[in-house]
């Protein structure tokens, strides 16, 4: 299999602070692969590091060669931080880009691929957050790149604007365009991606498609039960059964034969496949056990994630175990999202 990106042992130091500690990764040509973990895990870093935009120690290269002599028109960045002139239409952002290359794609043909044919002409000001997006996204595509590197491409859009994104990279990817994309969205990198590497503290903590990592460390299918405390004397007048206490209750599943863990009010039982709910509703019936809500859960990257690296990750893509005063990859790498933002608009200006 040609490959299309090639990493060894790559570090990068700012200071005291080791942004990339090691990185070693291959993408195929053809292939989406995904970089996922929380902001300060060196995604941008390692992003700027595969694209020449920054200094490094190891080997990188682009299509066989580095990546400060891979013809520019090969490549497709958009950065995490990219804003483009908000008084030109769509239609006028991807001409001028398209501009920048001798034998660029039709202009309508992008515009149609992005989803933007009818709102060409309104100003990028005016467009919603995943039409800006996709604006950003047809940028990167004018030159037809053999690959496309994105930067957390759905960070700040609404659901819907994610959607449509995440649609047009399907089928971008259909295609046959080789994409590296970084999210701290488990749920976008198990869509979207072929493989997922998993980024902590500048390592790479695990390789792997996103259905064999769910499978060697997702652990087990569960339910999650929610439960209700503190009921008010005539709740509990009305009742024939005296609710028991979360510890009593996690007891009493434990002898009736389920594996329990109890985190509060909320009550864990492993194991349980999808014909079993039934079994574990029952007995909780039986027991006496109130509660407010019952999900049955699936592994997923999430839960990959935290069992890899000890370290969760919120929707907002912090991590929750090892706060820091570094709120991204570019202020950990100790330079500003404005400056990374400009040496992504270079990038995609070339």
């Amino acid at each position: 299999m040609d490959r299309a990106l090639v990493a060894e042992n790559v570090r990068r130091e700012y200071g005291d602070l080791v942004a990339l500690d090691g990185v070693s990764l291959a993408v195929d040509v053809g292939e989406v692969f995904a970089l996922v973990g929380p902001n300060g895990a060196g995604k941008t870093t390692l992003v700027r590091a595969l694209t020449g935009t920054t200094e490094i120690d190891g080997e990188v290269s682009v299509f066989g060669e580095s990546p400060e002599t891979v013809a520019k028109s090969r490549l497709g960045v958009l950065p995490q931080e990219f804003t483009p002139p908000e008084r030109l239409s769509a239609r006028e952002l991807i001409a001028y880009y398209a501009g920048l290359y001798d034998d660029p794609r039709d202009i309508e043909g992008v515009l149609a691929d992005v989803g933007l044919a009818e709102t060409a002409d309104t100003h990028y000001e005016n467009l919603s957050g995943g039409q800006r997006r996709r604006t950003c996204v047809g940028a990167t595509l004018v030159n037809d790149p053999d690959l496309l590197v994105l930067d957390e491409p759905t960070t700040g859009i609404d659901p819907a604007g994610r959607r449509d994104l995440r649609t047009l990279l399907s089928d971008l990817a259909d295609g046959g365009t080789t994409t590296l994309l970084t999210t701290h969205d488990m749920t976008e990198a198990e869509r979207l991606a072929d493989r997922v590497g998993l980024l902590a503290d500048g390592r790479l903590a695990a390789v792997d498609s996103p259905a064999a990592l769910v499978a060697e460390h997702g652990g087990e299918n569960r339910i999650v039960v929610d439960l209700v405390t503190g009921l008010s004397e005539d709740a509990t007048a009305a009742s024939d059964v005296t609710a028991p206490s979360p510890a009593a209750a996690a007891d009493a599943l434990d002898k009736a034969g389920h594996r329990v863990e109890l985190h509060d009010t909320e009550l864990v039982v492993h194991g349980v496949d999808a014909a079993e709910i039934g079994a574990v509703v029952d007995d909780l019936e039986r027991i006496g056990i109130v509660y407010g809500g019952l999900e049955w859960r699936q592994p997923d990257l999430e839960d990959v994630y935290l069992a890899v690296t000890d370290t969760a990750v919120t929707a907002g893509g912090e991590p929750v175990t090892e706060p820091t005063d570094d709120d991204n990859d570019d202020t950990a790498a100790g330079t500003p999202a404005k400056a990374n933002a400009s040496e992504g608009e270079t990038e995609v200006a070339r």
